[in-house]
């Protein structure tokens, strides 16, 4: 979710579906939308998966979207911490087949895994890689997408002056082939695809302060 996502869609022409969940964020004065971009990257993803699972609904932008790229019979579960958000989502997306929204922790996505797609966002321990376990959340093949990072701009990635170890966790995971793409100037997300045999990781992070 990003600080002012809710607000980035002002004045843009939207996909029907996205633009009711754009319209109820606002409306309950939600600002931390998924932004366009995004959105945009989960609608492709989301057209080659029959199973998907997001964490952290939120009031719908980013589900949306999936509902919007998802192929027909295709299954979509949300998880939502926040009773309130999730009632009101419900109803919007009450006659949108194969979408359901739970009220829950991230972990509750465990509950029908595997899947084809995931898209791990909100908040909880998931985002991190603290207990989401690939082998258990995708399919051979399937799709890992964390959002809302600021764009990697040297090796080893930084945040706040110490290697970010939630990006890195996904990067050098070795279940999976991973890559950062850059959405915009201030945006990045990670999308990683689960392989088939384990390989080793591609970073080693060192103290540079030396023994």
């Amino acid at each position: 979710m990003a600080q002012d996502g809710t607000e980035s869609y002002r004045g843009l022409d939207l996909p029907p579906l996205v633009a009711r969940a754009v319209e109820l964020a606002d409306r309950q004065g939600f600002p931390f939308s998924c932004r366009p971009e995004q959105g945009r990257l989960l609608r492709v993803l989301a057209g080659g998966a029959s199973s998907v699972a997001e964490t952290g609904t939120g009031y719908g932008v980013g589900l949306a979207w999936l509902a919007t790229g998802a192929p027909p019979g295709a299954t979509i579960l949300s998880v939502e911490r926040d009773l309130d958000r999730v009632r009101a989502v419900r109803e919007l997306f009450a006659d949108v087949p194969g979408v359901t929204v739970v009220h829950g922790d991230w972990e509750a996505i465990h509950d029908r895994a595997p899947y084809d797609l995931v898209v791990l966002d909100g908040g909880g321990a998931g985002k991190g890689g603290a207990a989401a376990d690939p082998a258990r959340l995708l399919t051979p093949g399937g799709t890992l997408v964390v959002d809302d990072f600021t764009p990697a701009r040297r090796w080893p990635i930084l945040h706040e002056g110490e290697p970010d170890l939630a990006r890195l966790h996904w990067l050098d995971h070795p279940l999976l082939d991973a890559v950062e793409l850059r959405l915009a100037a201030d945006l990045a997300a990670v999308v990683a695809v689960r392989t088939l045999n384990h390989r080793p990781p591609a970073t080693t992070i060192t103290d540079s302060a030396g023994p």
